[in-house]
């Protein structure tokens, strides 16, 4: 059995003003209709002996990790709710030690979810081979094979082939059968269609390059990109970090076996996971152990790690523009340009990313799209929302959107979804008045119940004790205008709440 291990934590600030801290990359819809956390799961569909996956992700993106998998069809069987982050190898030991609840002892498929990846049945491939090798005990990553000198990425120098002698300089002289019967058959299976797709022994493991090492690195032949990619059996992986890093696996188990279940998640115990160690799997087991297998994959890989990076991989006209929404170009070329809402148009630039939003607008060259993080720096330090949330903001129930503020009154445009209901819950400084613009609203207002549909309107005083409530099949959409001294988001008092806030 083969448990995908989805790895849904970052915060992806250089593809701001899409990505938020709130709403990272991962959660949207970069490359095509799904988004990149969906793409990731949908990507594997095909696999045989493939377990529902387990998340790993932020606190604050719980509800819409759990709503994204289940619009895909593959809803996740259990959500890990990290409540600081410790990178990678807390991570993934949790989902090891959750995977391993039911008596079973799995191979895992650890997957970052904000990865594009174009040939799935190449990659398919490749996870094919590495579940024969996990199952022997390896601990298994997948190199990209490099198409350019990246001084962005980590590699990894393979060394010998699998059942391989190399000569001295370190290049494979002749072939022999593998010693595993499981390898050597899937080796069988899969030589016809996938030549490439055999594991080598990993040399080390190295960090970003300069430039003209990155370059004597792609002449060699034996480094491919570090795509954070593994799989290894959840016992091997315990078994390697219990003699790499003790101390981690102890927090890793306390945080795990102190956890509460709430809905479809399981939140990692706060005091126990903080006191863990933060590390990635690389520098905890992956560079220390004597089992690393490195599998080579060539099938259209990227991170996606920037707006240089997302142009590279997008769908370009004859001019060389990546164009997404309503987008108008002239006597322009090689430009990354994405509308969300109002028209976008660009007359003679090169080489440049343009991203418009509801609040922010970038203008970039493409070459400088990785100081973009620069700006959210500024953000941060200003204190202002745009580096954490877009205008429109998700809930569990659905969604709210600002459409105009000032200093005593906000009008917001609030969608929520069919069945879904509010919190019950009073405000101390602000009132509040709803005007239905479709479907049918049911609400609570102090001791009193009422149902109102399109064109009619409430009004909540202030310190009133209210409820939203959509009874209907189609979206419930209203008009909220909120008055009063104090319009901030933490003037709430809850009551009661479905979705444990």
């Amino acid at each position: 059995m083969i448990v995908p291990v989805i790895m849904s934590g970052g915060a992806g600030t250089r593809l701001w003003p899409l990505s938020r801290e709130l709403y990272p990359k991962q959660l949207l819809p970069l490359v095509n209709d799904c988004t990149m956390l969906q793409e990731t799961q949908l990507r594997l569909n095909g696999l045989q002996n493939l377990a529902e996956p387990l998340v790993v992700c932020n606190e604050s993106h719980r509800f819409m990790v759990a709503e994204q998998m289940r619009q895909a069809g593959c809803p996740a069987g259990a959500i890990l709710l990290e409540p600081v982050g410790r990178n990678t190898a807390p991570a993934v030991a949790v989902a090891a030690l959750q995977a391993q609840r039911a008596g079973a002892d799995p191979v895992l498929l650890v997957l970052p979810a904000d990865h594009v990846i174009v040939d799935a049945e190449t990659f398919r491939g490749a996870v094919v081979a590495g579940a024969e090798l996990a199952r022997d005990g390896k601990l298994v990553t997948f190199g990209i094979v490099p198409t350019k000198a990246e001084t962005g990425y980590g590699y990894i120098r393979a060394a010998e082939r699998l059942g391989c002698n190399r000569s001295a300089e370190g290049r494979v002289t002749s072939a022999e059968e593998y010693q595993s019967p499981a390898v050597k058959e899937l080796h069988s299976a899969l030589s016809t269609q996938h030549p490439a797709l055999t594991g080598y022994t990993v040399a080390s493991f190295v960090e970003k390059p300069d430039l003209p090492t990155a370059e004597s690195y792609l002449a060699s032949g034996d480094y491919y990109w570090n795509s954070g990619m593994f799989m290894f059996r959840a016992s091997r992986y315990l078994e390697e970090l219990e003699t790499f890093a003790p101390q981690m696996l102890d927090c890793c188990r306390e945080a795990l076996e102190k956890a509460q279940r709430d809905l479809d998640f399981v939140r990692l115990d706060a005091e126990a996971f903080g006191a863990c160690p933060k590390d990635s799997i690389d520098y905890a087991v992956m560079e220390k152990t004597a089992e690393a297998v490195v599998i080579p994959l060539d099938a259209g890989w990227s991170d996606v790690g920037s707006w240089s990076a997302l142009w590279e991989v997008g769908q370009a006209d004859g001019a060389g523009n990546v164009m997404r929404g309503d987008v108008l170009t002239h006597d322009s070329r090689n430009c990354y340009l994405h509308s969300s809402g109002r028209m976008v148009a660009a007359v003679g630039l090169e080489d440049h990313v343009v991203v418009e939003t509801a609040d922010a607008v970038l203008v970039a060259r493409r070459d400088r799209a990785q100081d973009v993080k620069a700006i959210v720096e500024q953000l941060k330090a200003q204190g202002r929302g745009e580096a954490l949330l877009h205008r429109r903001v998700n809930r569990p129930w659905g969604s709210y959107e600002s459409i105009d503020h000032s200093e005593r009154f906000q009008v917001k445009r609030i969608t929520v979804n069919p069945g879904a209901s509010l919190s019950l819950q009073m405000h101390h400084h602000r009132a509040e008045h709803w005007i239905v613009v479709k479907g049918t609203a049911r609400i609570t207002r102090g001791d009193d119940t009422l149902v109102i549909s399109e064109n009619q309107s409430t009004y909540i005083p202030l310190g009133v004790k209210h409820r939203l409530e959509n009874p209907g099949l189609i979206p419930l959409e209203l008009i909220e205008v909120q008055s009063g001294a104090y319009l901030g988001e933490d003037d709430i008092v809850r009551f009661e709440d479905k979705y444990g806030r």
